[in-house]
């Protein structure tokens, strides 16, 4: 049997979903919870396999205190060829999902001396850029 293919527009509202609950700090847990789920169903949710009704968006935004249109914002760019062929979000949106990528971008934003952020981000590419062993 084929794997489901999630809709581009429900991976981009589940993706937005994970971001706004990481950014928050809430766990798929305590989300299921708030809205008497399972958090495998948050899972699911998050992935777009399943498709969020409009009742509970409406709720999901509540919960994680944003509007409902936080959870379309780029769609239209997106639809006008931001997604790639299969469906998947493009992969800054996909770090940026991450658990590490979140942590990365958060604590990157508290560096409040311009000359550090610059110099850990040459850190960053210097590391990259090196083969691995």
């Amino acid at each position: 049997m084929a794997k489901k293919q999630a809709n581009p527009i429900d991976a981009q509202v589940g993706n937005r979903v994970r971001l706004r609950r990481m950014l928050i700090g809430m766990s798929q847990e305590r989300l299921g919870e708030l809205l008497g789920l399972t958090f495998q169903q948050v899972q699911k949710y998050e992935k777009g396999v399943n498709r969020i009704g409009a009742g509970r968006l409406f709720e999901v935004s509540r919960i994680l205190g944003v509007g409902i249109d936080y959870f379309y914002e780029g769609v239209n760019s997106q639809l006008a060829g931001g997604f790639s062929e299969n469906g998947t979000s493009p992969p800054v949106m996909e770090f940026v999902s991450s658990g590490e990528g979140l942590q990365l971008s958060l604590a990157f934003m508290k560096i409040k001396d311009p000359k550090l952020r610059k110099r850990v981000l040459d850190l960053v590419k210097q590391m990259s850029e090196e083969p691995s062993e």
